[in-house]
């Protein structure tokens, strides 16, 4: 990939990510960085979650509503999306076990497997409880 132009815009959109543990949506990027930037378009702000994903500075994860979610943190790690209330979560696991899923995938890959992304569904601790207190009711 040709050198970027360094973009104001983009480095803000970077920094947000960086520091919310979130996984916002491209709207709620956008409604964060027009403090900053009140001119900023949304198709600029997509263009440049995009572009951040394609680099490898930022992780897209696509959720089943459809809506993407982007997430600062891209070392190696898995996602849970709650079927409730449609939050991301990171899911920590250590690196021997994200290893070990691409060595069982290896074994039955006529190739060389050397990442993987993964996606878990559950429901989350808050809505477990919003669902046990309603149930008392």
């Amino acid at each position: 990939m040709a050198n970027l132009k360094y973009s104001r815009q983009r480095a803000s959109i970077k920094e947000y990510l960086s520091h919310t543990m979130e996984h916002p949506t491209a709207d709620t990027v956008y409604m964060h960085i027009k403090e900053e930037f009140p001119n900023i378009s949304l198709g600029t702000v997509y263009r440049n979650l995009n572009l951040l994903a394609d680099m490898g500075e930022a992780i897209k994860i696509p959720t089943p509503d459809g809506g993407d979610r982007f997430d600062g943190r891209t070392e190696p790690h898995y996602h849970v999306v709650c079927q409730s209330c449609g939050n991301v979560f990171d899911l920590e696991l250590d690196e021997a076990h994200i290893h070990s899923i691409n060595e069982l995938a290896n074994q039955h890959f006529a190739g060389t497997i050397d990442s993987h992304t993964m996606l878990f569904y559950g429901i989350c601790g808050e809505c477990e409880k919003r669902k046990k207190e309603k149930n008392l009711k």
